[in-house]
């Protein structure tokens, strides 16, 4: 029996699955690239995302992959809202979802109280 998951965890749990879900419907869908195969561009944006896994029996572990990760999204996002005005919500919607994966990591931080010396 695994110990429960933490609210903050939950929310972030969903916003690295909605990250995951825009990358292929941005990428592959809805912009697919013109200078690259879109194979490609989905391995690049898609596929990181999928590397934290490897530790999802460790929520807050695989969150603090994902939060890592989640800041080269943020940096996309922004240079994207800044440069494609036809992809601007997709990119405004990456960037609320990276805010809320490093907002769920703050929240879900626990700091221990030193045990006291006597």
């Amino acid at each position: 029996m695994s110990a429960p998951v933490a609210p903050a965890y939950r929310v972030g749990l969903v916003a690295w699955a909605a990250l995951a879900a825009l990358q292929p419907i941005w990428h592959g869908w809805l912009f697919p690239t013109q200078s690259m195969p879109v194979a490609v561009a989905l391995a690049i944006t898609f596929i990181p995302l999928l590397l934290p896994l490897l530790a999802i029996r460790n929520v807050p572990r695989a969150l603090l992959w994902v939060g890592i990760l989640s800041l080269f999204y943020f940096c996309h996002g922004i240079s994207e809202a800044w440069s494609a005005p036809g992809e601007r919500v997709l990119a405004w919607i990456e960037v609320l979802l990276t805010l809320t994966l490093i907002g769920t990591l703050g929240l879900g931080v626990r700091y221990k109280r030193p045990a006291s010396r006597t």
